[in-house]
């Protein structure tokens, strides 16, 4: 389910301070898109333990409902909470895969972990670091 949250954005000392009123929840970001992405976050961190206690997801406020003060502004952050429930699990998934039978034996005369080596090679692959 993908959903347009306000956010509530203004300059702080040294980070983009953001609320979000629907959440009532803050975070800050170094600049505003780093911002926005924290919101994004921790919207989806706290929406994703909303679903898993059973809790109801709060609606959008109205944009036109949500007030800026001095110095602040009013965006939208577009959040997938399925989406971002699937990039976030950390469950392991068996996966079955085939190799040589005699990259197996060195493998195994050499102690190597497959499960650890097939997740550094997709991450390396994929571009992705965690």
């Amino acid at each position: 389910m993908k959903e347009a949250y306000p956010i509530i954005m203004s300059q702080g000392k040294e980070f983009v301070v953001v609320y979000v009123p629907d959440f009532n929840i803050n975070t800050q970001g170094r600049d505003i898109a780093d911002a926005m992405e924290m919101a994004r976050d921790a919207i989806g961190i706290i929406g994703i333990d909303m679903e898993d206690d059973h809790e109801k997801l709060p609606s959008p406020s109205e944009l036109s409902q949500v007030k800026a003060g001095d110095g602040e502004f009013v965006t939208l952050v577009d959040v997938d909470f399925e989406e971002y429930r699937r990039k976030n699990e950390m469950r392991s998934v068996k996966k079955n895969c085939t190799i040589p039978g005699w990259l197996n034996y060195e493998a195994e005369k050499a102690n190597i972990n497959f499960s650890n080596v097939l997740q550094k090679a997709l991450m390396e692959q994929l571009h992705i670091t965690r």
